[in-house]
Parts: structure tokens; C-alpha cells; sequence
């Protein structure tokens, strides 16, 4: 049965579970009030975005083991010598005006569907760790479960507005086939939008003959259901993996985000205009190449760009300069006309300890205030990137939460303004008792789920747990009272049928 939108809708025994079960919170995402922060000017941004199409135009980019995309870049006016791309000044600009300034992004649930671009803020749990960390466990190499348990997370967790994509590596599965199993959870365990395979061209494919199959091919031929992250080689390089992936979700209308992952001082200069020009054209490059092969297709342009210590090169987050490109490529999105990616909690710290929350801390609050639309890595980033914590997903999670108080701006309403109890109480008297408290007490501040505010003594004697512990005793609980959202029994018999003749049509591989 549909349900007027081109899709199933649910019945059986998935909606007689439906209607015992309890979603969690229903927040699809945010919608900024607050200008963004801006840290260089007109002048300044066209000096960066002048720099980006001499790249273009003098270095172009290396376009690796793709001679169909070198055929397409050609037959759009580029120019092509080997495997070198060039572009004339303002070509890759001129083609991203295609692409929309904002879209729609549907989940299974329409309730839970997206829009990514401006005023918009989705934010996303941390993505591709080949490990996973918590507090009883330790350090260990990631599981299909563990992917499972980190997309029911996501699902309870209304801070997190998008499924997000490899949660952690499941690298107990062949790395040929996991891609099937990772799609299949995110249908299966949550009912937010979810993020498609980009490993290979084909298993892109995979994810959008997955999707036909849970929304309808009909349906996704006219909408976009997936999200995908394509990363540019930096520097200046894009391989097939990833520019044939974009390909292909851009044939089916699927959107994509075309993301330079830059550590300053190796794949780019040691400055932040530097890194920002080579990130723009970088990006441009991918998007231009996207509207070459379906014009119109949604792109998100993103940023990836960490510092590195100069004295062992380790890379290093929490820093002012990965802020200060952060700012900048904001700006610069806004200017073309795209929506942006970048952010999130990112950490080198190996554990959620004091490390792992400044340094969390001062990546996020650039995100909130720069203007980003997408928020990768929100929750869960340890190991800069190799480690996926358990804590450290629910005291991430739990700053997401503050972003759609700081976000919303001031409230300028009546009640906002509150006048009325300012003029009536007297000097020297307290606001605790008047109307305008009691009306808005539940919900006057933003409150913390995982800090502890009380008194020394109610701390001590609730057993002096620390924020980890009681994050561990969160998501241990969240785990146990998770409830799967409604999936019609027919779709989930015909995507395991499907996947399984899938997996049994080529052999198993630990190849990529």
C-alpha cells in the first residue's frame, strides 16, 4: 500500500509494532536564526576564490584509473592531457550554478526526512572508524553489531538528525560485501535518511538498487533519498572510487558531497588561505563534474581540514586554523550557491577524557557559528578519526543538543522580551514564583542529559560517577529499551532476498 507519496506504507506485523512502540523525540533538524560569523570580507573572498580558479586553471586536477570521466570532462570544454585536468577561469563555477541551494533529503519515515542548505543545520554521528571504544571493553576492531548498536543509537537519539553512514568498519565482515549489510541496517534499525556506499562505483549502484527497493523506483527517480561523502585524494587528485561513485549517484539523482580531506602542512600549505583555495577548487572540480553528468543533480560542498604537529606530523584538532578555514569555507559555499559540510566533535584524544571535550568543544563551536548545513562526525569521533567511542557518542550527542538552543537566537516575542514580570516584580524580590517562570520553567534552559549539576553530597551519594560512567550507563540503557520503527514486512523480505542473491554472485574478497 502507499502512502500518497510514492511509498509503502507500513502494515502487518511491523504496524502492529508500530502502534506498541514509542519513537523517540521527533526533531528532523534545525533552522538557524543567528547570522553565521563571518571572518573575511568581500575582498577576502574573492582573492580565495580567484586563487581557486588559477589552480584550476594552471595545476587542474589528476583524475586517477577514471578514462570515462576524462572523456566526460573533455566533451564539457575542459582541457585534457593524459590524465590532467584544466579548466578555463570559471567554468567549474559556472557549472555549479546548476546545482540547487538547497534540497530535500526523504527518509523512509517523511517525518524524519532533511532539508539540507540554508538556514538549515542536520547533524550526523562520526563515520568510518575501524574501531570502536568503550568503557568496559577497551579498544577493539569494529563488528557488524557494533555498527547495528551505533544506528539503533542514532536512531533514540533526537540530537542527531541523519542515520550518517559507515558508523564504524565492519571489518568482521569481507570488505567486497559489508556495504550490503551496512545499508540493510540503516533500513532496518532506523528510519532516518542514511548514507550510501562510495567505495566503488558498483556499490553505489547497489545502494540505489537498495533504495528503489524501499522507496520505490518511481519515487527515487524524482527525489533524493541518499546522501553520500566522495572525498577528493589531496592534494588535487580525484580517483574512480570516488568521482565514479558521484557518477552514479548523480545519473540517479542522488545527492552527493564533494569533500577535500586536507591535512594542512601535507596535502596543502600551512596557511589557512592556502588550504582554502585548494579546498575550493578541489571541491569545485567534483561538483563541476556532477552537473556535467546530470545538471541539477544536489551536491553539498564540504570541508574536511585538520592541522598537523609540525614536530611529529600527527594531525591535530581543536586548533585555531582548522576554525579559521572552517569560517572561510562557509563563506565561500554561501557564495556559490551550495549548501556546506564540515565539523563536528573531532578529537585526537585515544579517550573521552578532558582532551577529548576541548578540543571537541573548539571544533564545534565554529560549526554552529560558521553556518554549516551538514554536520559529519557529530557524535562518536575518538583517535582522529580511528575510533568510534560509545561515551564518547553520548557526550557528543549531548552538545548536539545545545546547538538548537544557540542556533534559534534571541526570542524577541512578548514572552521572550518578558517585560510583564520585570515591571512587576519589585527590587530585591525574586522571579521564582511569577507567572511567566511557572509558564516557562520546563523549558526556559537548555539542560544537559549527561552532566551533573547537583550538590556535592547528592553527587557522592548517587555513587561520584564521572560524565564517562554515566554516559556508559546511557547508552547501555538505550541499547536495552531500543524498539525498531515499522518496516513492511514485504520490503524487508524482498532487500534480504536481494542482497543475498547479491552476495552470492561474486566471491568474498578482504580487497577493497
Amino acid at each position: 500500500m502507499s502512502d500518497g507519496t510514492g511509498r509503502r506504507r507500513a502494515g502487518g506485523r511491523a504496524g502492529r509494532q508500530a502502534s506498541r512502540s514509542v519513537a523517540p523525540e521527533l526533531i528532523p533538524f534545525l533552522t538557524r536564526s543567528v547570522p553565521p560569523y563571518e571572518v573575511l570580507g568581500d575582498e577576502g573572498l574573492t582573492i580565495i576564490e580567484e586563487n581557486a580558479d588559477t589552480i584550476l586553471h594552471e595545476v587542474g586536477v589528476e583524475i586517477v584509473d577514471f578514462p570515462e570521466a576524462l572523456e566526460i570532462f573533455d566533451s564539457a570544454g575542459a582541457n585534457v592531457e593524459g590524465t590532467r585536468v584544466r579548466f578555463p577561469r570559471g567554468m567549474c563555477r559556472d557549472l555549479a550554478a546548476s546545482a540547487p541551494s538547497r534540497f530535500t533529503q526523504h527518509a523512509r519515515n517523511p517525518n524524519r526526512s532533511v532539508t539540507i542548505g540554508d538556514p538549515h543545520m542536520v547533524f550526523a554521528p562520526a563515520y568510518g572508524s575501524p574501531f570502536v571504544r568503550d568503557l568496559e571493553g577497551g579498544r577493539r576492531y569494529a563488528t557488524i553489531e557494533d555498527f547495528q548498536n551505533f544506528a539503533k543509537l542514532t536512531y533514540m537519539s533526537p540530537q542527531l538528525h541523519h542515520a550518517g553512514g559507515t558508523l564504524c568498519e565492519p571489518v568482521d565482515l569481507p570488505v567486497n560485501k559489508r556495504h550490503f549489510d551496512m545499508i540493510y541496517s540503516h533500513v532496518k534499525y532506523s528510519d532516518k535518511p542514511f548514507m550510501g556506499s562510495v567505495t566503488a562505483p558498483e556499490r553505489a549502484q547497489d545502494t540505489v538498487d537498495m533504495a528503489g527497493i524501499v522507496f520505490g523506483d518511481e519515487f527515487i527517480a524524482e527525489n533524493t533519498v541518499i546522501l553520500s561523502l566522495c572525498n577528493a585524494n589531496s592534494p588535487l587528485s580525484w580517483d574512480r572510487a570516488m568521482l565514479g561513485s558521484a557518477k552514479i549517484y548523480a545519473e540517479n539523482n542522488q545527492a552527493t558531497m564533494l569533500t577535500p580531506f586536507i591535512l594542512a602542512g601535507a596535502m596543502a600549505p600551512v596557511t589557512v588561505a592556502g588550504t582554502a583555495a585548494q579546498t575550493l577548487a578541489e571541491a569545485l572540480a567534483g561538483i563541476a563534474f556532477t552537473q556535467m553528468v546530470r545538471p541539477g543533480a544536489p551536491v553539498v560542498l564540504g570541508s574536511f581540514a585538520s592541522s598537523m604537529s609540525m614536530q611529529s606530523g600527527a594531525p591535530t584538532f581543536g586548533t585555531p586554523e582548522p576554525a579559521l578555514v572552517l569560517w572561510v569555507m562557509a563563506a565561500l559555499a554561501r557564495r556559490l550557491g551550495v549548501p556546506f559540510r564540515s565539523g563536528g566533535n573531532l578529537t585526537a584524544s585515544k579517550i573521552p577524557d578532558a582532551q577529548a571535550a576541548y578540543e571537541s568543544a573548539a571544533t564545534f563551536f565554529p560549526t554552529m557559528t560558521a553556518g554549516v548545513n551538514f554536520v559529519l562526525h557529530s557524535a562518536g569521533w575518538l583517535e582522529g578519526g580511528l575510533s568510534m567511542g560509545y561515551e564518547k557518542f553520548i557526550l557528543d550527542a549531548d552538545m548536539a543538543g545545545m546547538a538548537g538552543a544557540l542556533v534559534a537566537g534571541v526570542d524577541l516575542s512578548e514572552s521572550g522580551q518578558a517585560m510583564s514580570p520585570i515591571l512587576t516584580t519589585g527590587p530585591g524580590q525574586h522571579y521564582l514564583g511569577t507567572e511567566h517562570t511557572l509558564a516557562n520553567f520546563e523549558t526556559a534552559f537548555w539542560r544537559p542529559g549527561t552532566s551533573d549539576s547537583n550538590s556535592f553530597e547528592q553527587w557522592e551519594s548517587e555513587g561520584s560517577k564521572d560524565a564517562v560512567t554515566r554516559a556508559h550507563e546511557r547508552w547501555r540503557q538505550m541499547l536495552s529499551d531500543y524498539e525498531p520503527p515499522p518496516l513492511d514486512d514485504d520490503i524487508d523480505q524482498k532487500l534480504r532476498t536481494w542482497v543475498e542473491k547479491r552476495k552470492d554472485s561474486f566471491p568474498d574478497s578482504d580487497v577493497s
